[in-house]
């Protein structure tokens, strides 16, 4: 019974690999391919995480500098800040958008002034909110302790009312008059799906082998003991 199962969950992981690597393939597809519209929020909930989760979209609108955050990061420059702005469309929908990075010690006046005025188009890949916090910490709305970017949390922090479910980390961002000052180094989003199943698969088949094995052993000494 247990070699059966070892093989099951043998043949699961190798199916799971399967789907991780098609997945993986289909992400780096969409981080290189050309913009395309934000999908509404009706045709996102219609569609798995998966489809759309790292679309490289556009939006074009105005940002709202007083709904600004600051979201601890640990990237490729250092740990500091992702910068999440909030972004409203001429249509009114209302966007997150992660500018980028600011270094620790940047408050929240240099993080709002560093905002474009006027007109503003993105090109980002679309993000999943993070609820909560991260591992180890809580967001603290309250004392401006931001530790993932939870949307509806930022949301309601900021007065903004209802935003959309995704936000973009920014790749482009063209405005007729840009900021001056210190502003956010954006392209950082790491992209990395953990891919252990090959050796999970083989794991499970080396414990379905020597559960045969000792089956084997087991029937041998029965028969040696009757004979």
């Amino acid at each position: 019974m247990a070699a059966v199962l070892f093989l099951a969950l043998g043949i699961w992981q190798v199916q799971r690999m399967h789907w991780k690597h098609d997945l993986i393939d289909r992400v780096n597809a969409r981080v290189t391919a050309a913009p395309v519209t934000l999908p509404t929020p009706d045709a996102l909930s219609k569609m798995h995480k998966d489809s759309y989760e790292y679309l490289r979209v556009e939006i074009a609108g105005q940002y709202r500098p007083a709904a600004t955050a600051l979201v601890r990061a640990a990237t490729a420059l250092g740990t500091g800040y992702w910068t999440m702005t909030l972004l409203e469309t001429g249509e009114g929908r209302k966007v997150w958008v992660n500018r980028g990075y600011l270094p620790s010690g940047t408050d929240l006046a240099t993080a709002r002034a560093s905002a474009p005025d006027g007109p503003v188009r993105v090109i980002g890949l679309v993000r999943l909110s993070e609820p909560g916090g991260s591992l180890l910490q809580s967001n603290r709305p309250a004392d401006e302790r931001w530790y993932s970017r939870d949307l509806a949390a930022l949301s309601a922090a900021r007065g903004a009312g209802r935003s959309e479910p995704v936000f973009i980390d920014v790749q482009e961002e063209k405005a007729n008059r840009p900021a001056k000052g210190e502003m956010p180094v954006s392209g950082l989003t790491v992209i990395n799906f953990p891919d252990n199943h090959l050796v999970y698969a083989l794991t499970w088949f080396a414990l379905c082998a020597l559960s045969l094995f000792g089956i084997f052993l087991a029937w041998s000494r029965t028969g040696r003991s009757l004979a």
